[in-house]
């Protein structure tokens, strides 16, 4: 079984991209992967901000991601870029904490102008990290995703985006499963 950790950079409350990230993570957890989900929106700024590596919370989520055989990142589209609160989260990893890991990076925005945001932004900062297989990542419209009125960490995504999406989840998690058969075999 692969450990997955699905990291949310979206400082909104409620959020889609927060919201996606829960979706997937279950999704990834009927593949029978251990996931754990984090949003760096509640991580404390103050150690964000100032880059204090030892603060308890912090320090939870650099071992977690250390420890993860694969991650999800998901982030909305700020600016024609991932968001700044993801941004001072992967500040703080060490420089090789993605070595040997699975990445799939996830974005939302509000249009299709962004898609671009996850091969020009997040793509290089994944790779630069030392992810071993960053895999294609998708861009949903915000508008594809339809938030629960019970359960704001509960989103459909619409049939526009789901099947597509799901295809790339399900590529990531047998991306994991053949990373976890090769190791095995060493």
């Amino acid at each position: 079984m692969s450990t997955i950790l699905v990291v949310s950079g979206s400082p909104s409350v409620p959020s889609r991209t927060a919201a996606l990230g829960e979706h997937l993570a279950a999704r990834l957890r009927r593949h029978e992967h251990a996931v754990r989900t984090v949003r760096v929106r509640d991580l404390p700024p103050a150690a964000l901000l100032s880059g204090d590596r030892d603060d308890p919370a912090v320090a939870d989520v650099v071992t977690a991601i250390e420890r993860a055989d694969g991650l999800v990142v998901a982030s909305p589209v700020y600016k024609a870029a991932y968001s700044g609160v993801l941004k001072t989260l992967l500040d703080l990893l060490p420089q090789y904490a993605l070595d040997g890991k699975v990445v799939l990076p996830v974005v939302t925005g509000g249009t299709p102008a962004h898609v671009l945001a996850i091969d020009y932004a997040l793509r290089p900062v994944l790779s630069a990290l030392g992810a071993h297989h960053v895999m294609p990542g998708w861009f949903v419209l915000d508008r594809h995703l339809e938030p629960s009125a019970d359960d704001p960490f509960d989103v459909t995504v619409r049939s526009e985006s789901a099947g597509p999406l799901y295809e790339v989840v399900d590529a990531f998690s047998t991306a994991l499963r053949d990373r976890s058969s090769l190791l095995a075999t060493r």
